[in-house]
């Protein structure tokens, strides 16, 4: 038996059933909160970076996953790209209003944990 279907437009101020398997906006949490997601949109909150500068702030990540994590953000709707016509080309990334939004919450989050640590690393 295949599995229910979830692809209706959702009203105003209704809200999708991020429960179900199928449901779009589930996609965008899982972005979100996956492993690289949340630092690239933590790592954007104080402005638009260049990819190296991005991949700089981000310690541990790799090339290649930070490029499938912009991608899947851009592609949400959560973070925007330029590209500057040079030789290499220079591509900038920065939050969307959208993205600021998702973003907020979020270094609330890391600041509370980050000021409640001590020396130690101990909460």
């Amino acid at each position: 038996m295949a599995g229910s279907v979830q692809r209706r437009q959702v009203e105003p101020g209704e809200r999708y059933d991020v429960f179900h398997t199928d449901c779009p906006a589930r996609v965008v949490v899982d972005h979100v909160t996956s492993r690289w997601g949340v630092w690239v949109l933590i790592s954007l909150r104080i402005g638009s970076l260049r990819f190296y500068e991005l991949r700089e702030s981000i310690q541990g990540i790799s090339e290649k996953m930070l490029a499938q994590t912009l991608r899947a953000l851009v592609q949400d709707g959560l973070v925007w790209r330029e590209v500057e016509p040079t030789t290499p080309p220079q591509v900038t990334y920065g939050l969307t209003e959208f993205g600021r939004d998702v973003g907020e919450p979020l270094t609330e989050l890391f600041d509370r944990i980050t000021l409640r640590m001590s020396p130690g690393g101990e909460p």
